[in-house]
C-alpha cells in the first residue's frame, strides 16, 4: 500500500511539474563583443623592397604585415595557384582521377616558358601532370590540366574568375591558366589575393605533397623536376608553394612555412631580382615565426548535463574548438570563460548550441567556442515518465 501511495502521489506532482514547466535551460544573455583588431606593439616589421607584399597566417586568416596589399598587379607564374586549386577540388569531389590519363592537345603542348617539353598527343597521368605544375611550373602540364578539368583553357579561365570571387579576391582578373603574360593585359591580382587563394590551396594534401620537395622525375624517371623555390631548399620548414617571374611582373612569391604548429603564406610581387624575392620573403616568414604564435584551443567534450524530461537523463556536451593568432608574449596571457546551463530541457537535437567557452586577452574579448550537444534527445511523454516512476518505486532503482 505504501507503493501505491507513494506512485499516486508521483503522478500528481508529475502533473504539476508539467503545468508549471521551466523554459528551456540556456546561456544567460552575453553582450560582449569580441575584438578582432587587437594591436600588438613593439614589434619591429622587417623593410621589404618589392612592389607588394603580405603575411598571413594560414589557420586564422590574421595579416601580419602588408605592403600595397590591395594593388592588382600581373603575378606570373603565381597564377597556377588558382590553376592548382581547382585541380585539386576537381580530384577531391571525384570529377577527375589521379590516376586518369590525359593525352595532351596540341594547343597544350604549344606553350613556351616553363615546360616538361610535351609532344601533342603524349600521355600522362594527372598526377604526373600535377606534379610538374608544382614542382616545375610546367606551363604545358597547367594547360593540359585545365582542359582535362573544363574543356578548354577559356572555360577554365572562366571557372578560376568564378572560384576567386567565391573567396572574396575582389583585385584579381585571370586571363589564362599559366600567368604567361605576352598577350594579355588585364590577367592581374593583388598580393592580399595571391595569400587567400594560397590559405585555400594548402588544405589539400597531394599539392603539399609535391611543393615542399626539391626534385622528382617523371617519364619513368628519365625527365628530372626541379623545384622553382629555392626556400624548400634552404628554409626550415618550408611547405611551398609557388613562383614566377616575367619582364612585366618582376620576381615574385608566394612561400609558404609552418614551424611549431603555425603555418604562414609570405606573397611577395614585383621584386627586382630572384635573389631579393627569397630573401624578402626570408624576412616576413622570420618576422612571423619571431613574434607570433597560434592559441588554440582544441575541440574538448566537456562534461554530462542534466536533462529535464528526456528519455536520457544526461547528454555530453563538447566545444567546437577556437584558435587565434596572438604575440608570442600573449600566448600564455588568454583567460577561458565557461558559459555553460547546470541542466537542460528536452527535446535536444545533436549539435545544438547550449553555451559557449569566451577567450579574453586583458579583459577583451578575442573569440568565443560554441559548446554543442553530442547526441539527440528526445522528449519523454507522460506514459513513459509515468513507467519510470513505477519502475523507481517498485525496484528502487
Amino acid at each position: 500500500m505504501k507503493k501505491i501511495r507513494s506512485f499516486i502521489l508521483s503522478l500528481a506532482v508529475i502533473l504539476n511539474v508539467f503545468a508549471l514547466e521551466p523554459r528551456a535551460s540556456g546561456m544567460e544573455a552575453d553582450n560582449g563583443k569580441v575584438d578582432n583588431n587587437i594591436v600588438y606593439e613593439g614589434v619591429d616589421a622587417p623593410e621589404i623592397s618589392a612592389v607588394a607584399a603580405v603575411l598571413m597566417d594560414a589557420s586564422t586568416g590574421t595579416v601580419l604585415y602588408t605592403k600595397n596589399a590591395s594593388e592588382a598587379l600581373p603575378p606570373a607564374s603565381v597564377t597556377k595557384i588558382m590553376t592548382l586549386l581547382l585541380v585539386a577540388e576537381a580530384i577531391d569531389d571525384g570529377r577527375i582521377s589521379i590516376d586518369e590519363k590525359v593525352r595532351v592537345s596540341a594547343e597544350a603542348a604549344s606553350k613556351g616558358g616553363s615546360q616538361i617539353f610535351i609532344k601533342e598527343g603524349e600521355e600522362f597521368t594527372v598526377e604526373e601532370l600535377l606534379k610538374s605544375t608544382v614542382i616545375a611550373s610546367a606551363n604545358d602540364a597547367a594547360v593540359a590540366l585545365a582542359e582535362l578539368v573544363s574543356g578548354s583553357e577559356d572555360s577554365f579561365v572562366d571557372q578560376m574568375n568564378k572560384r576567386a570571387k567565391e573567396l572574396g579576391m575582389t583585385n584579381t582578373s585571370f586571363e589564362n591558366a599559366t600567368g604567361l603574360d605576352d598577350t594579355v593585359e588585364h590577367h592581374l591580382i593583388s598580393a592580399y589575393d595571391i595569400a587567400i587563394m594560397s590559405r585555400e590551396l594548402i588544405k589539400y594534401d597531394i599539392i603539399t605533397k609535391y611543393s615542399r620537395i626539391w626534385q622528382d622525375t617523371i617519364r619513368d624517371g628519365e625527365f628530372v623536376l626541379t623545384n622553382t623555390n629555392r626556400l624548400v631548399r634552404f628554409y626550415d620548414g618550408c611547405t611551398g608553394l609557388k613562383t614566377g617571374s616575367t619582364d612585366k611582373a618582376g620576381f615574385c612569391v608566394s612561400a609558404t612555412a609552418e614551424r611549431n604548429g603555425m603555418h604562414l603564406i609570405a606573397v611577395i610581387m614585383g621584386a627586382e631580382t630572384r635573389d631579393d624575392r627569397n630573401n624578402a620573403a626570408r624576412a616576413l616568414l622570420d618576422y612571423g615565426f619571431a613574434n607570433y604564435g597560434v592559441y588554440t584551443y582544441p575541440k574538448t567534450l566537456l562534461e554530462n548535463i542534466p536533462v529535464f524530461y528526456g528519455k536520457s537523463d544526461y547528454v555530453m556536451v563538447y566545444s567546437k574548438g577556437f584558435s587565434k593568432l596572438v604575440s608570442k608574449g600573449d600566448k600564455n596571457q588568454i583567460e577561458s570563460e565557461y558559459i555553460i546551463p547546470e541542466k537542460l530541457t528536452a527535446p535536444l537535437n545533436e549539435g545544438e548550441k547550449v553555451g559557449e567557452i569566451v577567450f579574453k586577452l586583458d579583459g577583451k574579448i578575442i573569440g568565443k567556442s560554441d559548446v554543442c550537444t553530442s547526441e539527440k534527445v528526445e522528449r519523454i511523454g507522460i506514459a513513459g515518465l509515468y513507467a519510470r516512476i513505477l519502475r523507481t518505486v517498485l525496484t528502487g532503482k
